[in-house]
């Protein structure tokens, strides 16, 4: 990459489910090219919106609510065709037996609480009494008969605590995959409109080294587990399964999963059912 009068403001997830897409860009000589924010898939989120960032990871729900301003990168999402580990449902209980009963939420993240909502009230017609709290699972199952897990706390409760207590894990990529037949984003990549139009040369450029630093990673996947299991607490073994059993391509199939989740959930949670979906290939041809 050239050098800018400015780096381009990007986010970074801080969870280990986005650590092959950055971990490849010291590799490439691309990650001092960028201003890398780190934060919950949230706070970047809105972040990304108001402006601050100039384009990097957005959970799905906010991007379709934000549609209009933003254009998704291609073949870059985070998501999963069949399982993923780390958004998960662990319950005490049957999930039929959750109608009225108190669910709790380790996240504020919209998109993995609107798709265990979703998979709840529509494949098991339940309406639990949801509410927000730290992600403890101990402490969840304390007040709760169910609780809502993402990121790296849900490996470790998957994987550690659930097993000690006794619990049930459901994986919501697995359920969402038997359920429609197609893949689940949860986070896409994308960047403002109104910075694409300035700068669509550096746009497509950040586009490109995320590409090639998602390839490196993946090529050097056992690499990349053994360095990230030095300061994890999970093993390397598990990590690359891990790295491996998630879907970071955002390709025909997963813009289907998309449009049906927006379809399955648009009127409820704030954006058009049929919302477009703008990709920056098509984008960029035109600047």
């Amino acid at each position: 990459m050239d050098v800018y009068r400015s780096r381009p403001r990007v986010g970074h997830i801080q969870f280990l489910n986005c650590l092959p897409l950055y971990w490849g860009l010291a590799r490439t000589g691309t990650l001092l090219d960028l201003e890398l924010t780190k934060d919950s898939p949230e706070k970047l989120s809105e972040r990304l919106v108001q402006g601050d960032l100039d384009m990097g990871p957005i959970t799905l729900v906010e991007f379709l609510r934000n549609a209009d301003q933003l254009v998704a990168f291609p073949d870059i999402a985070v998501g999963c065709d069949g399982p993923v580990m780390s958004c998960v449902i662990v319950s005490q209980v049957p999930l039929e037996q959750l109608d009225g009963a108190r669910v709790a939420l380790g996240s504020t993240s919209r998109t993995s609480v609107r798709l265990a909502q979703l998979l709840l009230s529509e494949q098991y017609g339940v309406r639990p009494d949801y509410y927000t709290c730290p992600p403890d699972l101990s402490v969840m199952m304390q007040e709760a008969d169910a609780a809502v897990l993402i990121g790296d706390a849900a490996l470790r409760a998957s994987l550690h605590d659930a097993p000690r207590l006794g619990l049930t894990v459901h994986d919501l990529g697995h359920m969402w995959k038997e359920w429609t037949g197609l893949p689940f984003v949860f986070a896409v990549w994308a960047a403002r409109k109104d910075y694409l139009a300035r700068e669509p040369g550096v746009v497509r450029e950040v586009h490109e080294a995320f590409l090639a630093s998602r390839d490196v990673s993946l090529e050097e996947v056992t690499k990349v587990a053994e360095q990230a299991a030095r300061w994890e607490a999970f093993d390397a073994d598990l990590l690359e399964r891990y790295f491996t059993t998630l879907d970071f391509r955002f390709g025909p199939d997963q813009l289907a999963g998309v449009r049906e989740f927006a379809r399955r959930t648009g009127p409820t949670t704030g954006y058009a059912s049929d919302v477009a979906v703008e990709l920056l290939s098509a984008v960029v041809q035109e600047c």
